[in-house]
């Protein structure tokens, strides 16, 4: 897939398996962009697969804090 298509997957997993609504999960991905997250990924493009996504949508998620805030029984 291309590079902007990867992106696409991305954030569409962080929206459907964490429940994120569309402008955090952007959100997300463009934070991770301009963290430089993703050079590797448009220099290689072995790297975007779907399992890859899968992979990445969990990683930005846990950093992106919304993890800790959305477990049960966390004191904030």
């Amino acid at each position: 897939m291309t590079y902007e298509e990867y992106l696409d997957e991305v954030t569409t997993l962080i929206v459907e398996k964490y429940g994120v609504a569309d402008a955090a999960a952007i959100k997300i991905v463009v934070d991770a962009q301009d963290k430089e997250y993703f050079v590797a990924h448009d220099d290689k493009p072995e790297m975007r697969t779907v399992e890859r996504a899968h992979s990445d949508a969990r990683t930005l998620y846990q950093a992106s804090g919304l993890a800790q805030k959305a477990a049960p029984g966390k004191k904030k």
